[in-house]
């Protein structure tokens, strides 16, 4: 497997490099490969089916600057930036017969994803924002259908994915010490929810789970 730390400086290079190596695979026989990389500006990234009249608090992110794009995968409307942890996988469905279905495909990645977090949450606890889950413990970690991990009832990491013939992409992300307060100001409340979020606000179902980075990436990277 290709491994990549890259991370550039604008959010669009960030995007592209994702969905660049999706297509060397299924086009130019690049085989699989993981990514990991942190945004270091604010930005908001859309699904493909995106709106941002529904989804983006346009005014405030105008007058903030905030860059706002559109991914190649599903999904609903991330916060992307400097605390916020991500990891982009380009799997062959040869690998195993889950990856050929959605739903198995979720199950099977993010149970590896969480058990490489357990292994790696005693990292530094930085606790620069208020959010901060301070005695997440790795074995309150949970996978939640179809395509989340909570720490308890409060969301860590949402994931997306695209697919071609022969190859997906699944990309996620991790909140280890992100700003949690500019998701409620930048993004509007979701129209589409998971059941067990029930109605609650972004401010008070997400929240940061600490990490040893460097110590998740290794794991994660020999997992796979």
């Amino acid at each position: 497997m290709n491994v990549y730390n890259i991370s550039f400086k604008t959010p669009e290079e960030n995007i592209a490099m994702d969905e660049e190596l999706l297509v060397r695979a299924e086009k130019h026989g690049a085989g699989e490969a993981i990514r990991f990389w942190e945004s270091p500006v604010i930005f908001a990234v859309m699904g493909i089916s995106g709106k941002s009249s529904n989804e983006i608090r346009e005014k405030a992110c105008l007058k903030d600057n905030i860059p706002v794009i559109r991914r190649s995968s599903a999904g609903g409307t991330v916060l992307q930036g400097p605390g916020c942890l991500n990891f982009s996988l380009v799997l062959s469905y040869k690998r195993d017969k889950a990856l050929s279905d959605v739903n198995k495909s979720y199950a099977y990645i993010l149970g590896r994803v969480i058990e490489c977090a357990k292994k790696a949450s005693s990292g530094p606890k930085t606790n620069r924002y208020k959010g901060f889950g301070p005695k997440a413990p790795g074995s309150a970690l949970e996978f939640r259908p179809i395509s989340d991990i909570t720490c308890g009832d409060m969301k860590v990491s949402g994931n997306a994915q695209q697919r071609k013939r022969n190859f997906m992409l699944h990309h996620g992300t991790w909140l280890y010490d992100f700003d949690l307060a500019l998701v409620s100001k930048y993004l509007k409340e979701p129209q589409k929810r998971p059941e067990y979020r029930g109605g609650r606000k972004h401010s008070e179902f997400i929240v940061n789970v600490p990490l040893n980075i460097e110590k998740f990436k290794k794991e994660l990277v020999e997992l796979m």
